[in-house]
């Protein structure tokens, strides 16, 4: 299941088409332990080829490394390809481990000016707000980005792990295009109310790691065991320990229904996340992150792939039986807000 080009769907009510499934492109540069940057630059191209047209980014990742990585990709590739970034989490000079989420207007004009520069582009393409700073109404902060449309330095807005509540106060005053939060086979929290309210206003989800991180791939099985000291997955509840252990037992039905349709287990959780545009009604552009051309051929080959209903009955209680939350704190996210 590899070789071939991907279809397409819409960025916002009213946006460009966008290959359906976008690439995550923070590993190159943080979070995951060592990178071979030839090979993630092989990576960004293969993706093009296979028609993958979102890559995915944030200042966040490495102190803006990421965004310097890419620079050379866009410039080769600027009419090709929709770059995202995200503003909020800032870094403070004295401590590169911490993050402050901020959301007022002077960061946010400090942000995007330094983020232009190092991706070397002229305008970014979908700007999000990364993280909710509860302390600063998220109209203003959506105002100041919808000041930065006006200005022509960003072309659509997006926002990350926000609540129902929070995106529609937001989309009343500029429209949003797309909401960013975790969806896969281990977290499905943002059904309740985030899916709903995106559907209704024409928003599209974009789910980052609907991979589960690797775990749901089979790539590692307890992060304190498995992976480098600095890799983040070793901070997350679920990933260490006996929760760990419980969660692997629940991969089974993954790779059995992998068995039934020649699959991998990765190629049976995207093909799940991407079967939720039809079960919801609105377009899902997933954001699989990998650091190799051969994962890429594997990833985009489960847009051809269809789950039939015994599939689902198999796949769809995983959810519910997964021990330990996703992040230690999870006020950050729509689920510790909603």
């Amino acid at each position: 299941m590899t070789g071939h080009t991907i279809p397409t769907t819409t960025l916002g009510a009213d946006g460009p088409e966008v290959g359906v499934q976008g690439l995550g492109c923070m590993g190159m540069s943080f979070a995951y332990g060592p990178a071979d940057a030839d090979a993630s630059r092989a990576t960004l191209e293969r993706a093009l080829e296979r028609g993958v047209t979102l890559y995915d980014t944030a200042d966040a990742y490495g102190a803006g490394d990421n965004e310097r990585f890419l620079a050379p990709f866009l410039a080769a590739h600027r009419d090709e390809v929709l770059i995202a970034t995200k503003f909020a989490l800032s870094i403070p000079p004295d401590d590169p481990t911490r993050r402050i989420v901020r959301n007022d207007p002077p960061y946010i004009r400090q942000a995007v000016e330094a983020s232009l520069r190092r991706l070397g582009v002229d305008v970014i393409d979908l700007y999000y707000m990364h993280r909710r700073d509860v302390n600063v109404p998220v109209e203003e902060t959506v105002g100041v980005m919808a000041e930065l449309v006006r200005e022509g330095k960003v072309k659509q807005l997006g926002l990350s792990e926000v609540t129902a509540g929070e995106l529609r106060a937001a989309h009343a005053v500029h429209p949003i295009a797309a909401v960013q939060s975790e969806w896969s086979l281990f977290s499905r929290d943002i059904e309740a109310a985030v899916v709903p309210a995106a559907r209704d206003l024409g928003v599209t989800l974009v789910p980052y790691s609907p991979l589960g991180r690797g775990f749901l791939t089979g790539s590692f099985t307890d992060a304190t065991k498995d992976l480098t000291r600095d890799d983040f997955r070793r901070t997350m509840p679920r990933f260490t320990g006996d929760n760990a252990a419980a969660n692997a037992a629940l991969l089974e039905p993954v790779r059995a229904v992998a068995g039934h349709h020649g699959a991998t287990p990765a190629q049976v959780a995207l093909a799940w996340v991407h079967q939720q545009a039809a079960v919801h009604g609105l377009p899902v552009v997933p954001i699989p992150g990998t650091r190799s051309p051969s994962r890429v051929d594997e990833n985009t080959a489960a847009t051809r792939i269809t789950l039939t209903e015994a599939d689902l009955n198999l796949l769809d209680p995983i959810a519910d039986q997964v021990t330990g939350t996703r992040y230690a704190d999870m006020s950050f996210t729509s689920a510790g807000r909603e």
